[in-house]
């Protein structure tokens, strides 16, 4: 009897159940930061979200319902629903402010993207995965930024090289070392992720404001900290120590970052078998003093020191296809020792007049030492790898096709010494802004270079490609051995420079449409004295415009279009020919750029969502071209080249999953120069085809476990040609470069979730996780070693594979 009782009992509890279902979420604002106390409604049955922004409600299955979210501070969220799994499912609205915003307000806020800047938030950087990890590793997520090298920060930017791209650090530009030839050798980047509070980044067609370059503008500003607060992550590669803090009764603000990096990791990943622990240190510090609210002190200060040593033992490569592989087999004797030593000092004062007129004076130097001495002779045996599964020698090398040896030697010093002085303005009058600048800098650049190369195939010393007629092995040759490469250079060049800037750019209304534009000039003037010769006086004067329109239409798109005469005046590097000789005339490269975009801000699966498009165009005249091996640029150091680059970029961006931004971007570029009217051909930078991911997720039952995941695919380069070679001889591409990284961390405490007691209460914030780099350890190559052989007269291009997959821990803390 008591058992029929309970069981009356229950049947309508049992019945309810099987109608019924849980809704859960979180919800939070467009900030991404969770909203409490919202009420979470359903006809007469309700909740309200945690301090985390969590709720959870039950609602009936299969059937159609309104769920109604409210919250005095934000505008109420209304949505139907139909609840399809009996497990239960989540919805996390996004809830807007209530607050109401005057137009002018809002062009305030699209300025950015009116400007074609890309405004990347610092979260971001610190989750992408990436075994160089930090604002460039994001970056090269981007359309129209490419890079095949995972052990460089470098980047190319719609056809650009290395050398084309601005960086600034609160408006003071940061320059990167000269004789650094490898990604292994690069080490960090000057930039510290840690010290970071805004990024903007231009792909092209930037304001006069920024400086005489042809390809990208990175904006950074680092934070002025306001409370104690001391970060350290350490992982298996090296690790960094941050400390910020106010003093002074709150007038000298100051954060500080020391770096240690260890590539041991990526380096035994390799190919090439070495004794090989490459060490790299970096600090930094940002002060800033601030005497009354009209006047600032600000200085930054850097020293890093990379020591690179190297001594390889062997190397074993395959190549070549299945039905005709080849093994490339190299043992080693002779060491590398690198050494970089970089120091910088700037120091800024701000002064704001009046609310309208404010002036930025700064005075900046920056010095590198630089060392780079190897002696490594290498022995090397080509062979034709046996393909036949049924053969007993299947795998073996069966046949040799070219034996030979090589010896390396360099003593190259460096001493640059850079040294400028700036005056910058700014005029604000309701909707007008007027900036000018002026700068003057002095590159004083010491140059030593002794480099030679000896080869030997099948005992015979290949002599230099413009030596006389050598018909080894057929006839013997009787003279002395001739180094088949020898650079001997002593340059002293000093180069001064002038360069001055003012623009003009207005926000207004035309018909109910924002309107944005910007019109603006840059001058340089400059002259290079090498080696007791001068040259004369060269000028240049860039043009350049902005125009932007946000239609008053209901829906949120803004158009834009951006362009001018923009020229690269040289620098030391690009002075310098393939063999360390000077050519002090050598003259601005120039390209006439235009960029036109779309940004389309619309609402997908209740989330916000941004598609931004740009179609691009450069036509570029004097032309100084130049090789890539690795990272390192080598010029002609002269004029007498075309090119043009063309291409579109698309980036779709926004919470695929709810809470946390994600994008997808793809790029399309063509880029094809001219050398001395022979005709077109692809510049090393021609990467026809760009996509990447780059994903955050997290457990939905667990959110405070977190996966990143960084996903590039990029079409191949050109790989090169031999020294000496003819480049239109040597057109065949690398292979496509693949690679996705993975991350995945666990939050056991940040500033959503704190603890009052026990041992996580002595963290702000504490992180732990794995990061699988290459996941799917792919073979990727960056540039081609040439292997000669006298005998065949052949040479064959060996690709140099990047790292192998990788597992890192790591673990980040903040008191």
């Amino acid at each position: 009897m008591k058992n029929i009782l309970l069981l009356l009992f229950f049947l309508p509890l049992l019945a309810f159940a099987q109608k019924t279902t849980i809704l859960k979420g979180t919800v939070k604002n467009k900030n991404k930061e969770p909203i409490e106390n919202v009420s979470v409604t359903y006809k007469k049955t309700g909740t309200t979200t945690d301090k985390n922004g969590n709720y959870s409600i039950r609602i009936p299955f299969k059937e159609e319902i309104t769920i109604i979210y409210t919250h005095i501070s934000y505008k109420t969220v209304v949505k139907k629903l139909i609840a399809r799994n009996r497990n239960g499912f989540s919805f996390s609205p996004i809830m807007s402010s209530k607050t109401e915003k005057i137009k002018e307000v809002v062009i305030k806020n699209n300025k950015k993207n009116a400007e074609g800047i890309k405004k990347i938030d610092i979260a971001i950087v610190k989750n992408t995965v990436g075994p160089n990890a930090g604002v460039e590793n994001t970056l090269m997520t981007l359309p129209g930024v490419n890079n095949n090298n995972e052990l460089s920060t470098q980047y190319n930017v719609r056809g650009g090289n290395f050398d084309e791209n601005l960086v600034y650090i609160n408006g003071i530009e940061i320059y990167r070392p000269f004789l650094i030839r490898s990604g292994q050798q690069e080490g960090l980047s000057f930039i510290n992720s840690n010290m970071v509070q805004n990024i903007n980044f231009s792909a092209g067609g930037f304001q006069a404001k920024y400086g005489d370059k042809l390809s990208s503008v990175l904006d950074i500003t680092y934070r002025k900290p306001k409370e104690l607060a001391t970060t350290i992550d350490a992982s298996l590669l090296g690790g960094s120590v941050t400390f910020e803090n106010q003093f002074l009764d709150k007038k000298l603000s100051t954060i500080t970052g020391l770096r240690y990096r260890d590539n041991s990791l990526f380096v035994n990943s390799k190919q090439i078998e070495t004794n090989f622990r490459p060490k790299f240190t970096d600090f930094q510090t940002f002060l800033s003093y601030e005497f009354s609210e009209n006047l600032t002190l600000n200085f930054l200060g850097n020293f890093s020191l990379n020591n690179y040593n190297y001594t390889p033992i062997s190397r074993r490569t395959r190549f070549g296809t299945v039905a005709d592989p080849l093994e490339l087999t190299v043992f080693y004797s002779g060491q590398e020792q690198d050494k970089y030593l970089t120091t910088f000092g700037a120091l800024s004062l701000d002064f704001k007049a009046n609310d309208r007129l404010s002036f930025t004076g700064t005075t900046s130097r920056y010095n590198t030492q630089e060392e780079e001495h190897f002696d490594i002779a290498a022995a090397y045996r080509l062979g034709e790898v046996d393909a036949n599964i049924g053969s007993d020698n299947f795998g073996d090398v069966e046949f040799t096709q070219g034996i030979g040896s090589q010896l390396n030697h360099a003593r190259n010093d460096l001493d640059a010494l850079i040294t400028n002085f700036q005056i910058r303005g700014k005029y604000k009058k309701e909707r007008q802004e007027l900036s000018f600048g002026i700068k003057y800098q002095k590159e004083d650049i010491r140059d030593r270079i002794r480099e030679w190369e000896v080869i030997d195939s099948l005992g015979f010393s290949i002599r230099p490609p413009n030596s006389i007629g050598n018909n080894q092995p057929y006839q013997p040759f009787e003279g002395p051995i001739t180094p088949f490469q020898n650079i001997r250079a002593d340059n002293n060049v000093v180069i001064n420079r002038l360069s001055g800037f003012v623009q003009f750019n207005e926000r207004m209304f035309w018909n109910d449409n924002e309107v944005w534009y910007n019109v603006g000039v840059r001058a340089q003037n400059w002259t290079v004295k090498a080696n007791g010769t001068t040259s004369k006086n060269q000028t240049i004067i860039s043009p350049r415009a902005q125009f932007a329109i946000k239609p008053n239409w209901k829906e949120d798109m803004l158009f834009r279009v951006s362009g001018g005469w923009y020229s690269q005046p040289p620098s030391y590097r690009e002075l310098r020919d393939y063999n360390g000789n000077i050519n002090e005339n050598v003259k601005a490269q120039k390209s006439i750029h235009l960029v036109a975009g779309m940004d389309y801000s619309f609402t997908m699966w209740e989330r916000p969502f941004k598609l931004t498009t740009e179609m691009y165009y450069k036509d570029l005249s004097n032309v100084n071209a130049y090789s890539v091996d690795n990272v390192r640029i080598r010029y002609r150091a002269d004029n007498v080249t075309t090119a043009y680059a063309h291409g579109i970029d698309l980036r779709l961006n926004g919470e695929f999953v709810p809470g946390s931004e994600s994008w997808v971007s793809l790029g399309y570029l063509k880029t094809e120069e001219n050398i001395n009217h022979r005709g077109n051909i692809a510049r090393p930078s021609d990467q026809r085809l760009k996509f990447g991911i780059l994903f955050q997720d997290y457990v939905p039952n667990l959110p405070n476990l977190k996966a990143y995941l960084n996903l590039v695919y990029n079409t191949g380069v050109p790989g090169g040609a031999p020294a000496y070679a003819d480049v239109y001889q040597f057109q065949e591409r690398l292979r496509d470069y693949k690679r996705a990284d993975l991350g995945i961390s666990y939050v056991f405490t940040d500033a959503n979730k704190q603890y009052k007691t026990g041992f996580l209460s002595s963290f702000k914030e504490l992180t732990a996780g794995l990061e699988l780099f290459n996941m799917f350890d792919i073979q990727n190559a960056i540039t081609n070693t040439w292997v000669r052989d006298v005998y065949s007269k052949t040479q064959f291009g060996i690709p140099n594979f990047m790292t192998g997959r990788v597992l890192n821990f790591k673990v980040s803390m903040k008191f």
